[in-house]
């Protein structure tokens, strides 16, 4: 789930949000005055989204982990 908050309220309930988005796996965006918005996720989640755009980025890996991935659904039928 994606929660919203602004800089000042975030700042507010830090610790709160931390447990937020590690514990329950919900992503934070901060809104900034005068600045650009952040999004705050949980670090292995990060690990992994960097990991399958790595794997995603050449065509040809790309085209043997998403037949992988239909194989996988199919056989789960």
């Amino acid at each position: 789930m994606t929660i919203e908050f602004t800089y000042n309220s975030a700042r507010k309930q830090l610790a709160t949000l931390l447990d937020r988005v590690t514990q329950d796996h919900d992503i934070v965006i901060i809104h900034r005055r005068g600045a650009e918005d952040v999004a705050m996720i949980a670090a292995n989640e990060l690990a992994s989204l960097t990991e399958s755009a790595y794997l995603l980025r050449s065509p040809q890996n790309a085209k043997r982990v998403l037949s992988a991935l239909a194989h996988a659904l199919k056989n789960e039928s």
